[in-house]
């Protein structure tokens, strides 16, 4: 989770759609990338500068600095409006970005915190129940986990950390849910009620 002062603005996002023609939907021709971000797994409709092609699953620049091939973020959106490629895409994106960025993932583990007097964080992962939480917490407080590896052999029976993780992101981006581990929630903006 988060602390509160930290901002929640990607810089970098990977191609789940390109579309070089735009939406069939839409009446304009320009392209269209479908980008979800590495850090909130926000997900992002942009425009590409001319002549810049996308690759499913590539890593492209999208911070306040000089970017490569993305040329303007249109808006965000949710689940519902990805193309049916982008959810095609998604899981392995997902586990891609989780396996580049295995300590952020695991320290989760060592890290996550009740959320209330009967709930804990962990708990909102699928597959951990009391059960799972409760030899967590006892080996966390033993020794901090130091990979999925070591998570997954002091944890018995626990299922492959890394799908659970990835499950829960995509649940999260679905969206109705009353607590966020990792993404940013999407909230509609009124002009487009």
């Amino acid at each position: 989770m988060e602390s509160h002062g930290e901002e929640r603005k990607e810089d970098y996002s990977y191609v789940l759609d390109f579309l070089p023609k735009g939406k069939s939907s839409s009446g304009k021709s320009d392209p269209i990338a479908q980008i979800m971000g590495e850090r909130w797994f926000t997900l992002l409709e942009a425009t590409t500068k001319p002549n810049a092609v996308l690759n499913i699953g590539e890593k492209v620049y999208i911070g306040s600095g000089e970017r490569d091939k993305i040329m303007l973020i249109k808006t965000r959106i949710q689940y519902s409006e990805l193309t049916q490629a982008a959810k095609n895409a998604l899981n392995n994106i997902i586990l891609n970005i989780i396996k580049e960025n295995e300590k952020r993932f695991v320290d989760i583990f060592n890290n996550a915190a009740s959320i209330n007097i009967r709930q804990h964080s962990l708990e909102l992962l699928p597959g951990i129940g009391k059960k799972h939480l409760t030899t967590i917490l006892k080996e966390r407080n033993i020794k901090k986990f130091e990979s999925f590896a070591d998570l997954s052999s002091r944890v018995s029976l626990l299922q492959d950390p890394m799908k659970l993780i990835s499950e829960r992101i995509v649940t999260e981006l679905e969206g109705n849910q009353r607590f966020y581990l990792f993404v940013k929630p999407y909230t509609p903006r009124l002009d487009r009620l």
